[in-house]
């Protein structure tokens, strides 16, 4: 019996509130209707383990704070978990993944402060991710103030990294565009000031233009 043939791994990026998770549930139910059964995941996150240095991270005891470099080995620890009981297995069967974060994020929360070098952020990278990288990548950019104004009608508490200043956010999103323009054949930006429909249809034309087999839709 042949084995069936690999997944696509979809990861979408981008600063707080620009609406990955809406995007995420809109594309798991278009590739449905293709046929295609999707997964989706976010990071960190995604298995029992990871989870919990998910809640770890993003929500220190005490009010204590993490260092980058402290933040940059707990994520890829819950990466490394993530990967091996979530991600490879359901690739390796044939399913797709969409992933709410990924290793973009760590280079960029981590790394954006200077605090951490991109040397040392690429090398964990490496290691940690290996062959199992990104089909596509969908960077969410969206000017900071309207991205911070959606976050707070959500509403709950905000984590660590929400709680951090504008100029943080800012670089954080000057971060992800620079990503897009250095790996254009990964990445795609997409104009997340948009309403959430234009957006799902920016995506979903990205995603065929990758893919091919799937239609995209008007």
């Amino acid at each position: 019996m042949n084995s069936p043939v690999r997944g696509r791994f979809i990861t979408l990026e981008g600063g707080e509130g620009t609406g990955k998770s809406t995007l995420q549930l809109t594309l798991q139910r278009r590739l449905a209707e293709q046929g295609i059964e999707a997964l989706v995941t976010r990071e960190p996150g995604g298995t029992v383990c990871a989870e919990a240095i998910r809640a770890l991270v993003l929500n220190p005891p005490g009010e204590m704070s993490f260092s980058p470099l402290a933040e940059a080995l707990l994520v890829n620890a819950a990466r490394i978990d993530h990967l091996d009981q979530f991600i490879r297995p359901a690739l390796a069967a044939g399913k797709w993944v969409i992933c709410d974060r990924f290793s973009d994020s760590t280079r960029v929360y981590q790394g954006v402060s200077g605090a951490v070098s991109s040397d040392v952020l690429l090398d964990l990278e490496r290691h940690v991710v290996a062959q199992t990288r990104p089909d596509l990548t969908l960077i969410l950019d969206a000017p900071v103030s309207l991205a911070l104004e959606r976050r707070a009608a959500r509403g709950g508490k905000p984590d660590v990294f929400e709680t951090r200043g504008l100029a943080f956010h800012q670089a954080v999103r000057e971060a992800f565009s620079d990503i897009a323009r250095r790996e254009p054949g990964r990445c795609t930006l997409i104009d997340a000031s948009l309403p959430a429909s234009d957006v799902a249809n920016l995506a979903w034309s990205a995603i065929s233009a990758r893919f091919g087999a799937v239609n995209a839709r008007p």
